[in-house]
């Protein structure tokens, strides 16, 4: 027989299992809403090559997972706990993302198997990666957990990977990246480059990300932060870019967009410890 104080705690595990649940739902709906509403998405869901959409969801999976170890929607103790709540995030993902795009008439009975796990699955990734921080940006502050804190120096570069990749999903499917990237001079993307990496600098000092504290002067820490966080912003730019078809051009028009796309990531990448 089950003593009642043991009933007790396994009713308000439940409680509060519920209740990340439910802050992970919320989560996905503030993330993932103004993507929505994004004509590009729709018609990536459409077109979209199935083999790099499906990579897509691998990657997206393994930031779930990744980000569930630092701002999990509850609080765990071992890899287990973790995969099973980002498991949990990226379902929770895809139902929010089925719902608002069946709510918003874009995914109806006669919209095509093919067309509708597209539009969802694309989607899904904002919503799940919400979904997965909805414990971090919901709780009241004195409730928040601080793991990520603790991260040592890939930790930190795992998270800036994840804030670039947030920030820049949210503006590379639109033609703009294109033609501000097409409109641009050498000399602009030069100083791009370098409002970027000024940027970036004072963003990670003024966010304080752990384990500036040991470097003695800001050169390293230039060295340690800004150009590695630039960098893997580079990549995600790279990758995302790639990701929905916006490579097809010249080497020169390939590095312009990244450039441009790099700006924004770069500012996630930055804010990685404000968003995660």
């Amino acid at each position: 027989m089950k003593r009642p104080h043991a009933a007790a705690t396994g009713l308000k595990d439940e409680e509060s299992y519920a209740r990340g649940l439910a802050r992970a739902a919320a989560g996905a709906l503030i993330f993932s809403f103004p993507l929505l509403m994004t004509m590009e998405m729709w018609e990536f869901g459409f077109h979209m090559d199935r083999v790099r959409l499906a990579l897509f969801l691998l990657v997206t999976s393994a930031v779930v997972f990744g980000l569930s170890r630092f701002a999990g929607f509850r609080d765990t103790s071992s890899l287990g706990d973790d995969a099973l709540d980002a498991l949990a995030a990226l379902l929770v993902g895809f139902a929010v993302s089925a719902t608002l795009l069946a709510l918003l008439a874009l995914l109806t009975l006669q919209t095509a198997p093919r067309e509708a796990v597209g539009m969802i699955a694309v989607q899904a990734a904002p919503a799940s990666i919400g979904a997965v921080l909805a414990n971090k940006q919901l709780q009241a502050r004195a409730e928040r957990r601080t793991k990520e804190d603790r991260a040592g120096y890939l930790g930190q570069l795992f998270l800036m990977a994840a804030g670039a990749l947030f920030f820049a999903f949210n503006v590379a499917p639109t033609e703009e990246m294109i033609l501000i990237g097409f409109k641009m001079t050498p000399w602009h993307a030069l100083g791009l480059v370098a409002a970027s990496l000024l940027t970036l600098h004072a963003l990670v000092f003024s966010v304080g990300f752990a384990g500036q504290e040991t470097h003695e002067s800001q050169a390293l820490a230039f060295v340690h932060y800004t150009l590695a966080g630039y960098g893997v912003a580079l990549l995600v730019s790279l990758y995302i870019l790639w990701t929905f078809g916006r490579l097809d051009g010249g080497m020169s028009d390939t590095v312009r967009a990244v450039v441009v796309l790099g700006f924004p990531a770069a500012m996630g990448a930055a804010a990685a410890r404000l968003v995660v």
